[in-house]
């Protein structure tokens, strides 16, 4: 489906125009056109792809999508995929939400989206309300995307580390073991996700400032470094993040050892009890003849005291070594 399709000239938005007369605008000096394609059907590239002569590895890849984040070059065109995640998704969804790849050339931008119904409509407003940025053309307009994805995975970092704060702060409350490990797993595979979304790009922005870069990227080099800058501060927060659950899910485990180890003292504590009074019930039960006690008038009540007796010493003993 078609979302934009602009031409702008010198920095400023020159007219929305029809898919047919891209070629026309494209031939003309000093301008861009600037489309925008949200969940396209195959004839809609297919027309993409004739009007701005992308090439067709690119295009296979935009159509299909489940790419990994990435950059290629194709002649003068940089092609990119990153991935669009939402943070009110990801609580039962452990997949990217969508995707984004961007095609740019010397003289136009080519953005498809899919499976998301995030929107780039403040891009567009940003770049149309800095003319003199904007006048660096497609460049520019590839920053401000990426800028906008970044930015988008700040918020899904900020949720992760509250839900890890609380699952911290409830690690040794009592009986809540079990059910913190899975949430801790949950949170692991959640964190998978931004990780497996935000790294790559730390490769693909490494390749568009400093050294040789695309020569449609060359005019903002500084940009894309300051978006490196984002990537590495999400990455290094994500690695660390990774490190503590793996910590809490060991300190867990741990926790789940210590109850059970517990539960099992307290039972043979309870079980040598029992055992010591059922083998002196079991003495003065065998009933022979040549039992003294047999004969003695107070000899049942004493047996009975004994037990008892046995039974409260034990008891006495496992309460002092902490058993029960």
């Amino acid at each position: 489906m078609l979302i934009n399709c602009a031409v702008y000239e010198n920095g400023h938005k020159h007219a929305d125009i029809h898919t047919d007369d891209i070629n026309l605008w494209l031939q003309r000096p000093g301008c861009f056109v600037w489309v925008a394609l949200h969940d396209p059907a195959a004839d809609e590239l297919a027309q993409m792809q004739e009007e701005f002569g992308l090439h067709e590895l690119a295009v296979e890849d935009a159509r299909k999508g489940h790419q990994r984040p990435k950059m290629e070059e194709y002649g003068s065109m940089v092609f990119v995929i990153m991935h669009l995640l939402d943070p009110s998704a990801q609580a039962d969804n452990d997949a990217p939400l969508g995707e984004l790849a961007v095609f740019v050339g010397h003289n136009f931008v080519l953005s498809v989206r899919r499976r998301c119904q995030y929107n780039f409509r403040d891009v567009r407003q940003r770049c149309e309300r800095e003319p003199e940025l904007f006048q660096n053309g497609a460049g520019f307009v590839l920053y401000a995307l990426m800028d906008a994805v970044v930015d988008r995975y700040f918020p899904l970092l900020d949720q992760f580390e509250s839900e890890l704060e609380n699952v911290e702060e409830q690690i040794f409350s009592p009986g809540a073991a079990r059910g913190n490990i899975e949430r801790l797993y949950a949170l692991k595979r959640r964190t998978g996700v931004l990780r497996h979304a935000n790294t790559p790009l730390l490769d693909v922005l490494g390749k568009l400032h400093g050294g040789r870069v695309p020569p449609v990227c060359a005019g903002v080099q500084e940009y894309f470094r300051d978006v490196h800058d984002h990537v590495t501060r999400i990455s290094g927060a994500t690695d660390a993040m990774r490190d503590i659950i793996g910590t809490a899910i060991q300190v867990n485990l741990s926790m789940v050892t210590i109850e059970e180890s517990e539960t099992t003292k307290q039972l043979a504590a309870w079980a040598a009890i029992f055992a010591a009074s059922t083998a002196l019930a079991g003495i003065w039960g065998m009933n022979f003849e040549g039992m003294p006690e047999l004969k003695w008038t107070y000899g049942y009540p004493i047996a009975l005291s004994v037990i008892f007796a046995t039974g409260l010493v034990l008891y006495w003993r496992f309460r002092k070594a902490g058993w029960l």
